[in-house]
């Protein structure tokens, strides 16, 4: 069928091992992703997805809300907190649930097929696309800026260029897992360098006594409910991606060991240089200039680092490539695992039969991509990124919590105090609520709208299974053409 039909073998209500619900022939060796991500390979994945045009964009937007850069500081140091307990809730799911797919396979096994196959249409069709192509945006106004000194880039040659980054992330993430890999760990360690130059120049800076910014630090704060959450939205979106390992579960080595343990080494490493490199920023600027900098790494090494000031804008460029190939590897599982459950066209769940990769998700992804590239019209919608992401959040925080209450017996090598995925939650239940209350936009409405739209899909699709015909045909043919087969769930 075109839409696969799931099977009931469920890891929270039988003992017996999840097996995919299409094989290959009888006879032969079933096909699977392998299992190539290490601990560096894992640390990297979250930590290269966490560091991207965030930390050198988003500084002055907290700053804007906060008012000041002793509660700007506060705001970034809580945003690491809240991540490094989300990521440690997660890493328990991990250990229970051991499938990839991250928000998506836990509300499916929690709470069921009809909120999973919203989070999925929403994640697939809009949240990863529209999150991969900003930061492919935001690589090719660093990457381009050079070539018309003076002046602002033109939008053909931006858009042409994350076209480019978003193919090149497309080729690499179909040919091999490794390849993938290895470019995430390769930029990763470029952007931590950068990072660390940044923090080494605003130690001198301090050492110098450029201390100004600091002094009376916490006049004129802002405390507003809503200002505060807005003021949490942009720190947040500097440490997205704390989630990325869950979502390749099933391609780790040791999952009950490495996926705790990547967590509590790179979360904390991108919250202190995160902090440090704050200070760094204020030590170089006042203020009111780093709330009139349109890129703040930019202008701290116009500061700091006169005639090699061109290091900051290529430092940006590749810590924007290396995020967004973490984002595009994370979210083609997403569609992949999706399809593999019959909540995607059954197409989108297959691998390729050599590379070993989930090609056609890859292919998928790519194209709803570049589409925004193109069309433009995704701003308002990344704007709104954070209100998206930490509704599922808390959807799926509330779910370790009913695991962790009533189903205490289910096997787990790791587990978190229960105090800290209740504070998750509170977090999330305000991150939602305080912006709308406070100042309501209608954005939002069209945001909810668009979620449950899905309605219309899923339950012809889904929940009637009616399959044009056709598609089977279209299906068989795409298969031939790309080489590709159904695979096998890995049960680790």
């Amino acid at each position: 069928s075109t839409m696969r039909e799931r099977k009931t073998t469920d890891p929270l209500h039988s003992t017996d091992p999840p097996h995919s619900s299409t094989d290959l022939r009888e006879g032969k060796e079933k096909l699977k992703l392998k299992q190539e991500v290490g601990l560096i390979s894992g640390v990297s994945l979250i930590a290269g997805t966490m560091i991207g045009s965030g930390i050198f964009m988003s500084p002055e937007w907290v700053l804007h809300h906060m008012g000041n850069p002793a509660s700007s500081l506060l705001i970034w140091a809580a945003c690491g907190l809240l991540a490094m307990f989300g990521a440690l809730s997660y890493a328990e799911l991990g250990t229970i649930i051991k499938e990839s797919g991250g928000e998506y396979i836990y509300i499916l096994r929690i709470f069921g097929s009809f909120p999973a196959f919203l989070f999925a249409y929403t994640s697939v069709i809009l949240v990863r696309p529209a999150g991969l192509a900003a930061v492919c945006l935001s690589f090719a106004e660093y990457a381009v800026a050079p070539f018309y000194p003076g002046c602002s880039s033109p939008q053909v040659a931006i858009k042409c260029t994350a076209a480019a980054c978003i193919l090149i992330l497309t080729i690499i993430n179909c040919l091999n897992v490794r390849l993938a890999t290895s470019v995430m760990n390769i930029f990763t360690a470029a952007k931590l360098l950068a990072l660390f130059v940044i923090v080494v120049g605003g130690l001198v800076l301090l050492a110098k006594g450029q201390t100004q910014s600091f002094q009376n630090g916490f006049q004129g704060t802002t405390a507003g409910i809503g200002t505060v959450g807005v003021a949490f939205y942009q720190g947040l979106w500097s440490y997205d991606g704390w989630n990325n390992l869950n979502y390749v579960t099933e391609e780790l080595k040791k999952p009950e060991v490495t996926l705790p343990r990547a967590v509590m080494i790179a979360i904390p490493l991108v919250t202190c240089l995160y902090l440090l490199v704050n200070v760094s920023y204020l030590a170089a600027m006042t203020p009111s200039e780093l709330l009139s900098s349109g890129a703040v790494a930019v202008t701290w090494g116009d500061k700091v680092l006169g005639s090699w000031a061109w290091l900051m804008s290529l430092s940006v460029a590749l810590s924007t490539f290396g995020s967004s190939n973490g984002t595009f590897f994370s979210g083609g599982r997403v569609c992949y695992i999706a399809a593999r459950e019959g909540h995607m066209p059954d197409i989108l769940s297959m691998a390729h039969v050599r590379c070993l990769t989930p090609f056609p998700a890859l292919l998928f992804t790519s194209a709803m991509s570049l589409i925004m590239i193109i069309s433009g019209n995704f701003t308002s919608i990344v704007n709104f990124f954070s209100f998206m992401a930490w509704f599922f959040y808390g959807m799926t925080i509330s779910g370790l919590l009913y695991l962790k209450i009533k189903k205490p017996e289910l096997p787990r090598s790791y587990k978190v105090p229960i105090i800290i995925p209740i504070i998750v939650l509170m977090a999330a239940v305000y991150l939602v609520l305080a912006p709308i209350i406070d100042q309501p936009q209608i954005e939002i409405l069209y945001i909810v709208l668009f979620i449950f739209s899905g309605i219309l899909f899923y339950f012809p699709l889904v929940r009637f299974k009616y399959h044009p015909r056709f598609l089977q045909t279209v299906t068989l043919h795409l298969q031939l053409l790309l080489e590709v087969a159904p695979t096998t769930r890995d049960a680790n």
